[in-house]
């Protein structure tokens, strides 16, 4: 949160405070169950808040439910951001993403939960991931790196894919998450039109640090 945001006295702390526990609540809910036609009364207590409360930060369910996936959203957008600042090669960036993304479902278990359960409406978003991959294959096309394509088609079939890896890394824990993550990036560069022995080293070179 920035200076700027931050609540400047007790009334508003606490009005954030209250906001925040219902956003989590909800986001528990999403990564259990994505079951969003649980009760109100039911959001309340989990969040510890009284079921009145719940009508003074949020007009409906589906407005509180939407929050909590634009947090996660922004979350995600955010940690992939830490590893990638200072890397310029849209290439690189992409294979990073791939591969870093598949790593957030054991250091980021809750926000990858909800994207496996919610991410499909959202590869086309303004927020998190979806925008800064935009910008790359854009930047890729217009440098030549990447071959003249479609960006928002390109985005679409590497959202779904990246989607679906997740989703078979949260079903076959087993796999190994590292390599199937170096693969399907090799596959995703390959499809832009990345040379294959180019594409096959960028998918496994050593990821940039946080």
């Amino acid at each position: 949160m920035t200076t700027e945001t931050q609540p400047v006295n007790r009334f508003e702390r606490r009005r954030a405070k209250t906001r925040e526990a219902l956003i989590g609540a909800a986001r528990q809910i999403l990564a259990e169950s994505g079951d969003t036609s649980v009760s109100i009364q039911a959001i309340a207590e989990r969040a510890d808040v009284g079921f009145g409360t719940f009508y003074n930060h949020f007009p409906s369910k589906t407005d509180l439910f939407d929050a909590a996936v634009e947090e996660v959203l922004d979350e995600y957008g955010q940690a992939i951001d830490a590893y990638l600042t200072g890397v310029e090669d849209p290439a690189a960036r992409v294979a990073a993403g791939v591969r870093l993304s598949v790593r957030m479902v054991e250091s980021h278990p809750e926000v990858m939960k909800i994207l496996r359960r919610r991410g499909l409406g959202h590869i086309h978003s303004d927020r998190g991931l979806a925008s800064r991959a935009l910008e790359d294959l854009r930047h890729g096309v217009a440098s030549g790196r990447f071959a003249a394509a479609d960006p928002v088609v390109a985005l679409t079939a590497m959202g779904g894919s990246l989607l679906a890896l997740v989703d078979m890394k949260f079903a076959h824990p087993q796999i190994d998450g590292e390599e199937a993550a170096a693969t399907m990036a090799e596959l995703m560069l390959r499809m832009l039109g990345v040379d294959a022995r180019e594409a096959q080293c960028l998918a496994r070179a050593p990821l940039p640090s946080a």
